[in-house]
């Protein structure tokens, strides 16, 4: 009895030294870990800064079951399950504070660099002398050149004229669309009482320095939602802005064919625009046509169906689907309508068939995800398309295979649109974490990061508009961004 008792306790005596031993080297290892974060990894190439605050099993922390490890406290603190407001330590609330770290380090870097460098001795001059001594093909001479410019984009705020300015500090930008020409952005405002309003920006003035713009405001006032709109081109080109409206309560959803000329008359002699509405109950999205076998037509995407209307006859056209229709694009040369829908398909219509005729669907695409925007490329040979697992991929049309995907787009249930400018050989996108990336066209190659100058909120994801012709024939390029009450331009020349 007596052995046993002293074995018992020599055998706790070493299961006390190793479990001291092992809190030890937990703790060397954290020491460890925190020495040897280089001050280089948040300057890479791309604008990405790994987060200062990771939860535990992020680093070489261990993670334990319902608790959360403080790299500042360096100490656990225990997740209390729930929903309880007065809990200061949820998942939720972890990747907030992780977010705006990240996001507050990279808008600290931007500032005190000045003119972000993407790469370490990549500028003008060593890229122009790799290209003349053959080290450089053309492909990687543009990809090079352009990554260059876009690293060195500057916010710069935007002051907005108004004559009303006490609005122009109340309401918050939704939407913002720049016409074809980039002289015009259409916006959409949240009003602080409720609802929406419209303006115009004319980009004329959208120079450096001053960087001045002015707003052209109508009293047209909507308590419904917007949820799609694009261009119209009925008098002339972009002469009026398409809008799907969402129904509220006994009042069902339509779609509105808004004329431009309510707010500011751009051309001589322009007489007042047809100001028509058609009830289109829950419509998803919209698109209108340039092509010139369905002339003054356009597009909306219902649940389970394509409605394809003629704005001179009321004519319409009906094609039934197996989902919701998020996003559309009319080709411009062939008679082919473009649709991405919600179970992750996309699809073109022939619109030389009948609604009731078979083989209406002249290409089919899939997705894992539902799909939010789709682009057709100038030469209407690839389709770029953007779904809500962050997806975005560049499609062969005549082979119906994917070619490349862009890689970092964050998206997991947001209506998200997609830019692509090939003149300018980029592609945008604005994630649901509130960051616009810039990739590039060819390579698929991220370029540019950039957070955005609020904290990252749902209800505050920027809205941007990318031009080679920012104001005009002769604006330089750049990215108009606007959140909550600012706008901003990021341009190079």
């Amino acid at each position: 009895m007596h052995k046993s008792s002293w074995q018992s306790r020599r055998h706790r005596r070493r299961g006390h030294r190793h479990n001291a031993g092992f809190r030890q080297h937990g703790s060397n290892e954290r020491n460890d870990a925190g020495a040897q974060q280089s001050p280089q990894a948040s300057s890479d190439g791309h604008g990405e800064v790994p987060s200062t605050s990771s939860p535990a099993g992020s680093s070489s922390v261990p993670d334990l079951p319902g608790y959360y490890f403080d790299p500042e406290k360096k100490r656990y603190f225990r997740l209390l399950p729930g929903h309880n407001n007065c809990n200061p330590l949820t998942k939720e609330s972890i990747r907030q504070k992780e977010m705006e770290l990240k996001r507050l380090k990279l808008l600290e870097e931007e500032k005190r660099q000045g003119k972000k460098i993407a790469r370490l001795g990549f500028n003008t001059s060593s890229l122009l002398q790799k290209s003349k001594l053959g080290f450089l093909n053309a492909t990687s001479y543009c990809r090079l050149a352009h990554e260059l410019r876009v690293s060195c984009m500057q916010r710069k705020k935007v002051q907005i004229q108004s004559s009303d300015p006490s609005a122009l500090a109340s309401d918050q930008f939704n939407l913002i669309m720049a016409d074809t020409n980039s002289e015009r952005l259409f916006t959409v405002n949240d009003v602080k009482v409720g609802g929406s309003k419209y303006g115009i920006i004319s980009l004329h003035g959208l120079k450096t320095p001053t960087f001045r713009v002015h707003m052209h405001e109508n009293l047209y006032f909507t308590n419904r939602k917007v949820n799609a709109m694009c261009w119209a081109s009925l008098n002339h080109l972009d002469s009026h802005v398409l809008l799907c409206l969402m129904g509220i309560a006994e009042t069902p959803g339509c779609v509105t064919l808004l004329p431009t000329s309510l707010f500011v008359s751009h051309h001589a002699g322009d007489r007042p625009g047809m100001l028509c509405s058609f009830r289109i109950p829950g419509a998803w999205s919209c698109a209108w046509s340039l092509n010139i076998q369905a002339n003054n037509c356009f597009s909306t995407g219902l649940s389970r169906r394509v409605l394809v209307t003629s704005v001179v006859t009321g004519h319409r056209q009906s094609f039934g689907t197996s989902s919701d229709v998020l996003t559309q694009q009319f080709a411009l040369t062939a008679p082919l309508l473009f649709n991405g829908c919600r179970s992750g398909e996309i699809f073109a219509i022939d619109l030389r068939c009948q609604n009731q005729g078979k083989g209406w669907k002249a290409t089919r695409l899939f997705h894992d995800s539902a799909v939010t925007s789709v682009q057709i490329l100038q030469e209407e040979q690839c389709l770029m398309a953007s779904d809500m697992a962050g997806t975005i991929k560049l499609w062969d049309l005549r082979t119906t295979k994917c070619i490349r995907q862009y890689e970092g787009h964050v998206n997991e249930y947001a209506h998200l649109p997609l830019h692509v400018h090939e003149e300018e050989e980029i592609v945008v996108a604005v994630g649901q974490d509130c960051y616009t990336r810039i990739w590039s066209l060819h390579d698929g190659q991220l370029l540019r990061t950039i957070p955005s100058p609020y904290p990252t909120s749902k209800a505050d994801i920027p809205s941007v508009a990318f031009s080679s012709r920012l104001g005009g024939a002769r604006g330089a390029p750049g990215l108009l961004m606007a959140v909550r009450q600012d706008l901003y331009c990021f341009s190079y020349s």
